[in-house]
C-alpha cells in the first residue's frame, strides 16, 4: 500500500518540476528569473535613495526614449513593479516556463521583447506628441515607467494559442478580465492601454510560436520518419560497378567447398553447370548468341551455330556415346565382326 502514495508523490514532483524553470530545460527563463529575483531583493532591501535613482534612470518615459531608447528599453525590463510581493513575478515564472518548453528560448525572448517594446512605444509616443501639442504638461515626459508586465502579457497571448481549447479560453479570459478592469478604473492610463496592446501583440505572434512548437516537440519523430522512408526504398539488386548482364550467383550449396556457388535451374551456362566464386565477375560475358537449327537442350551436338559478325564460331564438343553395361565389350565385338566380314 505505501507504494501508491509514493508513486503519486513522485508524479506530483515531476509535474512541479515541469512548471518551474531549470537551467537545462528553460535556460532563458531560468537566467531571467534569477536577475529579476536579484533586482527585486535589492529594491526591497537596498538603500531607498539609490533604488529610486536606479528606477528613474531605467524608466521608459518619453524623455529617456528620446535620449537613450535602447538602454532604457532593456533596463526597464530588469525590474518587477512591486518587488518580491508582486503577482507579476509569480506569473512570469509559470507563463514563460510553459512557453519556453514549447517553443524554445529564442522565440520566447523574441515574443517578450516584442511585446515590451511595442506596448511601450505605443503608449509613450502619444504622450510626447500630446506634450508637443500643448495638451499635456511637460512633467508627463518624466513619468516613472518600468516593469515586465508588457512583455509578460505578450507571452500570455502567445501561450494561449498553444494550449487546448479549455486552457486557452481560461487563460485569455483571465487576461482579458484584467485588461478590462484596468481600462474601467483607468488608474494609470498608459499601463491600462499598454496591457491589451501587449496581449494583442502576443496573439499576433501565434504563427511564429506554432512553428517553433512543431520543431521543438517532434525532432525525434521527424528523424524517425526520415529513417522509415530510407528503409522503405529497396536496395538495388546489383552493385553499381558490376555489368548489367552479370547475374550474381546464388548462395553456396550445401557441401560446396571454398565458397563456390553453382547456378540454379534456368541459369545453367552452356558448359554444363560451371561453378563460379561468389561475388567474382565471370571471365567471359554471357551475351545471347544467335543459333540456327540447333536445340539448346542438345548442347549444340550437331553444329550449325552462327555467332555475331566478327566473333569466331563456337566449336561444339563431341557428344560421348552411351556406354554399355559391360564397359564397351559389345561395341568391340561388333567392330571385330565387321573386320572379319571384309
Amino acid at each position: 500500500m505505501p507504494a501508491a502514495p509514493a508513486g503519486r508523490a513522485r508524479r506530483a514532483l515531476a509535474a512541479l518540476r515541469r512548471l518551474l524553470p531549470t537551467p537545462a530545460g528553460t535556460p532563458f527563463t531560468f537566467v531571467y528569473a534569477l536577475i529579476l529575483l536579484g533586482t527585486a531583493v535589492y529594491a526591497d532591501l537596498g538603500d531607498e535613495a539609490t533604488v529610486a535613482q536606479l528606477l528613474r534612470d531605467s524608466s521608459t518615459d518619453a524623455a529617456h526614449l528620446a535620449e537613450s531608447p535602447l538602454f532604457v528599453l532593456l533596463a526597464s525590463a530588469l525590474w518587477v513593479a512591486g518587488g518580491l510581493y508582486s503577482a507579476y513575478g509569480v506569473a512570469f515564472v509559470f507563463v514563460l516556463t510553459a512557453l519556453e518548453r514549447r517553443v524554445g528560448g529564442a522565440r520566447t525572448a523574441g515574443v517578450f521583447l516584442l511585446g515590451h517594446v511595442l506596448a511601450t512605444l505605443a503608449t509613450e509616443l502619444p504622450v510626447a506628441g500630446a506634450v508637443a501639442a500643448g495638451q499635456l504638461p511637460e512633467a508627463a515626459l518624466h513619468r516613472l515607467d518600468y516593469g515586465i508586465s508588457f512583455g509578460l502579457m505578450a507571452c500570455v497571448g502567445a501561450l494561449s494559442g498553444l494550449l487546448r481549447p479549455g486552457g486557452k479560453w481560461a487563460l485569455l479570459g483571465v487576461a482579458g478580465a484584467m485588461c478590462a478592469q484596468d481600462l474601467i478604473e483607468l488608474v494609470d492610463p498608459l499601463s491600462s492601454w499598454g496591457h491589451p496592446i501587449a496581449l494583442l501583440t502576443g496573439l499576433a505572434c501565434l504563427p511564429l510560436v506554432r512553428e517553433g512548437a512543431r520543431r521543438t516537440a517532434r525532432p525525434d519523430d521527424a528523424a524517425g520518419a526520415a529513417a522509415s522512408a530510407d528503409a522503405a526504398v529497396p536496395l538495388p539488386l546489383l552493385p553499381p560497378w558490376l555489368p548489367r548482364q552479370y547475374v550474381p550467383p546464388r548462395a553456396p550449396q550445401e557441401g560446396a567447398a571454398g565458397g563456390v556457388a553453382v547456378r540454379g535451374a534456368g541459369e545453367e551456362p552452356a558448359d554444363g553447370g560451371r561453378a563460379e566464386p561468389v561475388g567474382r565477375i565471370p571471365a567471359e560475358s554471357e551475351a545471347p548468341r544467335d543459333v540456327v537449327g540447333v536445340d539448346d537442350g542438345l548442347h549444340h551436338a550437331h553444329g550449325g551455330e552462327a555467332g555475331p559478325v566478327g566473333v569466331a564460331p563456337r566449336v561444339p564438343r563431341p557428344v560421348p556415346r552411351p556406354r554399355a553395361a559391360d564397359g564397351g565389350g559389345e561395341e568391340r565385338r561388333r567392330d571385330a565382326d565387321a573386320l572379319q566380314s571384309r
